[in-house]
């Protein structure tokens, strides 16, 4: 985790003072997290010869959560699977729960924000973003894309 909070303000008249505060994390929530446990659900059916009813067990998860990550009907609003930076990540945080029979927590928690950095450095988000904020954030996103 950077340890920093990133907070948008746009210049539309809402808010208290006319600014609307748009977190980094918000756009995070409902876009990128999404994207990883897709990926995630995707990579423990391929790679490892679950079930989904398992995969759900594992991830905290509904069986129907899971069955609509894989099928690409939930989780598809950003494209993460070929990023192998991420991809490596994934699989380490999948070997963790998997594997570990004491997975620590916060080493999870740690690749699941490494995971969400690359996101935003390679620009992924931007364009969510954009269409949040309805507004040009070319100074902003220079510095998501940085930290």
């Amino acid at each position: 985790m950077t340890g920093v909070i990133f907070i948008y303000v746009s210049n539309r008249n809402r808010g208290i003072g006319g600014n609307i505060l748009l977190l980094p994390c918000e756009v995070g929530v409902q876009t990128v997290l999404p994207a990883i446990r897709a990926l995630m659900a995707r990579t423990i059916l391929e790679k490892h010869g679950m079930k989904e009813k398992q995969v759900a067990e594992v991830l905290g998860l509904s069986q129907s959560a899971i069955s609509r990550y894989t099928t690409k009907n939930r989780g598809n609003i950003l494209t993460i699977e070929n990023v192998p930076e991420v991809q490596t990540l994934i699989d380490q945080m999948i070997n963790l729960l998997l594997y570990e029979k004491q997975h620590q927590t916060t080493e999870i928690l740690e690749l699941l924000c490494q995971t969400c950095k690359i996101i935003r450095e390679k620009g992924l988000m931007c364009e969510l973003c954009q269409k949040k904020t309805r507004e040009n954030l070319v100074e902003i996103c220079a510095f998501c894309r940085s930290t």
